[in-house]
C-alpha cells in the first residue's frame, strides 16, 4: 500500500497506548520483529468480534503481541517461545505490564510444548518458525474449539509465496516448500473455512466448523 495511505490510516486508526508505543519503538530499535501496524489494526478488530476467553500464542518474541492482545480483550492468554534472549524481555515486559497475570509464558520449542497442552482454547494466533507452520496447525486443530479462530501471520513470504522453489535462495526453499504445503492443507481441510488476506505480509484466517 502506498506509505502515504499507510501514514493517512495511522492517524485514523492507531490507538496510542503508552505501554505497546513503548514496546513497539524498543522493538523495531533491536530490530525484533512484531506485528505490524495493519496486523495490529486487524487483530485489534476481530478479538472485539470474536471476544476470545484462552487465546494460544505460537511464538511471543518479546511478548509484544501477547500484551497488545491482553490489551484489546479480557482473555486469558497461553504463549510459547523458544529463544532464551527473547524470553528474558517477555518475562520483563509482562511483569511490568501485565498485572493481572493473564498471560503464561511457556519456556521451550513449541514443537515440544504443543502436545503436552490439552487446554481447549478459541483463538489461536500463529507467529513463529514459519517453516513448523504444517506441524504447528496439526496441534492447532487438536487444541481448537469448534467456531475457534486460527490466525496464521506472514504466510505470504513478501511475495515469495508466488515463485518457483528455483527462484527462492538457497536457504530459504525449505520454509518455502512448507508453506506452500501449510497452505494447501490449510486451505483443503474439511473442518477449516479460511480466507487469506493481504494484511502486513499476509495472514490466514481459519474458522473451526466441526
Amino acid at each position: 500500500m502506498d506509505e502515504r495511505l499507510n501514514t493517512y490510516l495511522d492517524t485514523l486508526l492507531y490507538s496510542a497506548d503508552p505501554v505497546l508505543l513503548t514496546l513497539e519503538k524498543e522493538a523495531l530499535l533491536d530490530d525484533i520483529p512484531i506485528i505490524r501496524r495493519d496486523m495490529q489494526y486487524f487483530l485489534r478488530w476481530i478479538l472485539a468480534e470474536h471476544q476470545p476467553e484462552r487465546i494460544l500464542e505460537i511464538g511471543t518474541a518479546v511478548g509484544f503481541s501477547a500484551l497488545f492482545m491482553a490489551r484489546c480483550s479480557d482473555a486469558w492468554i497461553d504463549t510459547i517461545e523458544n529463544y532464551a534472549p527473547r524470553i528474558a524481555q517477555a518475562k520483563e515486559n509482562f511483569e511490568k505490564y501485565d498485572p493481572a497475570g493473564r498471560i503464561t509464558l511457556y519456556e521451550g520449542d513449541a514443537e515440544e510444548v504443543l502436545p503436552t497442552l490439552s487446554q481447549k482454547y478459541d483463538f489461536v494466533f500463529m507467529d513463529a518458525a514459519k517453516g513448523q507452520y504444517p506441524f504447528f496447525f496439526k496441534e492447532a486443530k487438536r487444541l481448537l474449539k469448534k467456531g475457534g479462530v486460527l490466525l496464521s501471520d506472514n504466510v505470504l513470504r513478501e511475495g515469495d509465496i508466488l515463485e518457483s522453489r528455483f527462484i527462492i535462495e538457497r536457504r530459504n526453499r525449505t520454509i518455502h516448500k512448507r508453506m506452500r504445503a501449510f497452505l494447501k492443507e490449510l486451505t483443503s481441510n474439511s473442518d477449516f473455512v479460511t480466507d487469506i488476506l493481504p494484511i502486513g505480509d499476509g495472514v490466514a484466517v481459519s474458522v473451526k466448523t466441526r
